[in-house]
């Protein structure tokens, strides 16, 4: 039996999803709690932690190691890469390594792919799609100051499943249409794809675009200044601010949207404002995207965990429609889409690009 094995790793978790071809055999999160985690002063430190969760999980599973030929993990932090998969090299485990584009939990991914591969005859290790997937054309790199290029930081894994996942429904091929799809999660992504790349999307990270459960999107540059040199807050606090604790987490104390939207029900007058206020931002996103693409839209996409809200995307789609099409994909099969991405390099219908 051969399996691809899928890892997407988190802050306090690590997903875990065992392919056979198409077919998923099983998918678990592996949870850690903040005590086992506090004891790792760096992300990379976490390595043997989480491959013995990794390795042992598969053993409660009844699943062999070796009988496992392809890992793929979540691509991390690394320097801005066209969208596709790559295996893993030395010079992406050094950056991954050592944060040198930054340090999040998803760098591990390729890191564990390597080092679980690395004890198996034969097998491979990939990344696929990760956060930097940048294929911006030239003039939306462009901001209002040379100091400030638009950087390309957004959930290129799930947007460009979700993409491709469309066109096969339409018997299309992917790069012969022109889409907007809006990823709706902890942060949202709102994105131009045309000729099969993502040619414009906000920063989904530093501060772009619509607010979030937990980020605050745009925000105009002078309060920014004003509130950073009041004395008030550190840098660290800052950053915090704008990605973590900002959007509807700052609003109404909580970045779950399920909470919002009871709330809502309930009657809630600040909740339903905030709510018609995240709406009309992901649609405005839209309409923006959509004036990228010269008005010529096949279809808008609307994914991610927020996506399952039917009154949220009905009141979206009201706003949008009259562009394109909508069609919602809730939820984001993340596992699915990097198995999906390393089955078609096995196949032979993708070519493995080399970082």
């Amino acid at each position: 039996m051969a399996y691809i094995l899928a890892i997407n790793p988190g802050s306090t978790s690590t997903k875990i999803a065992l392919f056979e071809g198409e077919k998923e055999v099983f998918t678990k999160t592996l949870r850690h709690s903040a005590e086992e985690i506090s004891v790792f002063e760096r992300i990379i430190d976490q390595l043997r932690f989480r491959e013995d969760a990794i390795i042992r999980a598969l053993n409660e599973n009844g699943v062999k190691l070796g009988d496992v030929k392809v890992i793929v993990g979540r691509g991390g932090l690394l320097r801005p890469i066209p969208s596709g998969v790559y295996e893993v090299n030395a010079g992406m485990l050094d950056d991954l390594s050592s944060s040198r584009y930054g340090e999040h939990a998803s760098n591990l991914g390729g890191i564990l792919a390597a080092e679980l591969a690395s004890r198996i005859d034969g097998a491979r290790a990939f990344i696929a799609d990760p956060v930097v997937v940048d294929e911006l054309s030239d003039i939306a790199r462009i901001g209002g100051h040379p100091m400030f290029p638009r950087i390309s930081i957004f959930h290129a894994l799930n947007q460009k499943a979700i993409a491709k996942l469309y066109a096969r429904e339409q018997g299309k091929d992917y790069a012969s249409l022109n889409l907007v799809v809006a990823h709706l999660g902890g942060g949202v992504s709102v994105a131009a794809h045309s000729g099969g790349r993502v040619v414009d999307v906000n920063n989904a990270l530093f501060g772009e675009g619509p607010f979030s459960p937990e980020r605050t999107g745009g925000i105009a540059a002078m309060q920014l200044a004003d509130v950073c040199y009041s004395g008030k807050y550190t840098l660290s606090e800052i950053k915090k601010i704008i990605s973590g604790k900002g959007g509807i987490v700052a609003h109404l104390g909580t970045n779950s949207f399920k909470e919002v939207e009871d709330r809502v029900a309930a009657g809630d007058a600040k909740a339903k404002l905030i709510s018609d206020a995240f709406a009309y931002n992901v649609a405005k996103a839209i309409g923006g995207m959509a004036a990228a693409l010269s008005g010529k839209v096949d279809a808008i996409l609307l994914t991610g965990g927020i996506a399952y809200g039917k009154e949220l995307m009905q009141q979206i789609a009201d706003m949008v429609s009259f562009i394109a099409p909508v069609k919602v994909y809730p939820g984001e099969d993340e596992m699915g889409a990097l198995a999906g991405n390393a089955l078609a390099v096995i196949e032979g219908r993708e070519e493995v690009k080399k970082y």
